[in-house]
């Protein structure tokens, strides 16, 4: 017997040793991964693992309140009555929806203009959203929701 013919593999050969392997393999990588269970979350924990799951209050209190005294800073250098800090914070970390500040006088031109702005985007988006088959927005309602956000 010559070396060429020991070396030698058919392609039927090839094709019942790759579905050989199919047939085991598939099955016991199925198992190994039914069984891992938590295994695949539990990558990267260990005893010396930093667990950052919390749920950031603390930093968003923190948050709140420097935009809200930066708020009344900017009132003060402007000559107009600061926004009571504590008071303030309380209201936005509390939810409570109500307005605290005297809505501003619809005399103000640039406030006015603004306005018109901020309403053109809501029915600009309200047009998207009808074509999208969803629901429009109350345009007022809208237009003075994202006022008050950038107020």
């Amino acid at each position: 017997m010559e070396a060429s013919e020991i070396l030698a593999v058919g392609a039927v050969e090839l094709s019942v040793v790759l579905i050989l392997l199919c047939v085991i393999v598939g099955p016991i990588a199925a198992v190994a991964f039914a069984r891992s269970g938590k295994g695949y979350d539990e990558i990267g924990r260990g005893r010396f693992s930093v667990d950052f799951a919390d749920d950031g209050t603390a930093d968003r209190d923190e948050e709140v309140r420097q935009l809200v005294e930066a708020k009344a800073y900017r009132q003060k250098r402007r000559g107009e009555a600061p926004v009571d800090v504590e008071s303030e914070v309380d209201r936005l970390l509390s939810g409570d929806p109500r307005e605290t500040e005297e809505s501003p006088s619809p005399a103000d031109p640039e406030l006015a203009q603004i306005r018109d702005e901020i309403r053109q985007v809501v029915v600009a988006a309200n047009e998207r959203r009808e074509r999208r088959g969803e629901p429009p927005l109350d345009v007022e309602a809208e237009v003075d929701r994202r006022l008050a956000e950038f107020g």
